[in-house]
């Protein structure tokens, strides 16, 4: 079973594809921002971390910053609704910063699991 780190937020959304994944077989646990995220992954070397970008606290890109500089193999997915501007200004971004897939919100349930099972692959 695979280990995935959901950062994120917005809770209901966090919730949301936590269930999603949890039913799908993976074990899941949650962060609502990037410091968190950093912590947890000291703690627990995740298989996936999927991160949303725009947050309080540390946002995504220098989490993705951040966790690449300590550990050059997790596998990460970014998202983004974007914030002030589209999430297309953001995504691409997170790409060049070590992000292995992209994904803008909102996107469909059956999206998210097959990016899961390709990066994860």
């Amino acid at each position: 079973m695979k280990d995935i780190l959901l950062v994120d937020d917005d809770e209901q959304f966090r919730a949301l594809l936590s269930t999603f994944l949890q039913q799908c077989g993976f074990r899941v646990q949650e962060a609502s921002e990037g410091n968190e995220a950093l912590r947890l992954h000291e703690h627990h070397r995740f298989d996936l971390i999927i991160t949303d970008l725009i947050m309080p606290g540390r946002e995504g890109l220098s989490a993705i910053l951040e966790l690449r500089r300590k550990d050059r193999q997790v596998k990460i997915v970014a998202m983004s609704g974007g914030g002030r501007v589209s999430p297309d200004s953001y995504l691409p971004v997170a790409k060049k910063f070590g992000a292995h897939e992209i994904l803008a919100k909102p996107f469909p349930l059956a999206v998210l699991l097959e990016t899961v099972h390709r990066v994860l692959k």
